[in-house]
């Protein structure tokens, strides 16, 4: 199984989930589709196009890097731009874009959260982004016989579970599920899957670790995606769904 001639977005792809998600995807994709890596770091980004390029020799396969902060206009528009110059806009049969970039946010005390700027600027990168990059997309790709259209919302189990401090994380996490819930009820031709990925091996796991002084029995990147990539492979999740990794 394959997922097609596509074209595939990867948002936060640098490092951590979406690093190894580019991985797996650039395995998966057949010949003459295109992989679009968004994130800030140009230089990651970079690096990780080298790897791909070595690790799929001569697979046709072109891999495009985004440098670009979705937290701003600038930076959505950007990836826009960059996804409508695509030579497969009229021959790809799957457009998969994995909503992937998100940032932990203060773990603070309710009453903390007084500055209005501070609280817009978390929610412009975790809701609102991944808001008008998805809507964009769809226009740009609008339905048609033989495309299949999927989005992935990169979510949490804070995405259904209170937990005291986390009011940002949590209030993130909860608004993107729900977004892209919508979605699914309002567009039944486009494929809407929300996967939590359990609790991975990055930096931001570290910072929780420092930050609360809990740790946890951390998963490898790869191992959960992998899993995502086998989901949307079988494709037999109903759209909408919210799940996790320990649960498939």
């Amino acid at each position: 199984m394959t997922l097609g001639r596509g074209l595939c977005i990867i948002t936060g792809a640098s490092k951590g989930l979406g690093r190894a998600l580019a991985h797996e995807a650039a395995h998966l994709l057949e010949p003459s589709s295109v992989l679009l890596l968004v994130a800030r770091s140009g230089a990651l980004l970079k690096k990780l196009r080298e790897e791909l390029q070595s690790s799929i020799g001569q697979q046709q396969l072109e891999i495009h890097c985004i440098t670009a902060d979705l937290s701003t206009k600038e930076g959505v528009n950007t990836t826009l731009k960059v996804a409508r110059k695509q030579k497969v806009l009229n021959e790809t049969d799957h457009v998969l874009l994995i909503n992937n970039a998100a940032s932990l946010g203060a773990i603070s005390a309710f009453e903390s959260f007084t500055d209005v700027e501070s609280v817009n600027s978390y929610l412009s990168l975790n809701v609102s982004s991944a808001l008008a990059l998805t809507a964009g997309i769809l226009q740009m790709f609008p339905a048609r016989p033989g495309l299949r259209r999927s989005v992935v919302n990169i979510s949490s189990t804070f995405a259904q579970q209170v937990s005291p401090s986390w009011v940002l994380y949590c209030t993130g996490k909860a608004a993107r599920k729900m977004m892209f819930n919508v979605l699914a009820e309002e567009r039944p031709d486009v494929k809407v899957l929300n996967y939590s990925p359990g609790p991975l091996d990055t930096e931001m796991q570290e910072e929780i670790e420092r930050v609360t002084g809990i740790a946890y029995h951390l998963l490898p990147c790869q191992e959960s995606a992998v899993k995502l990539m086998k989901l949307l492979l079988d494709n037999e999740f109903a759209s909408g769904v919210h799940l996790d990794f320990f649960d498939v």
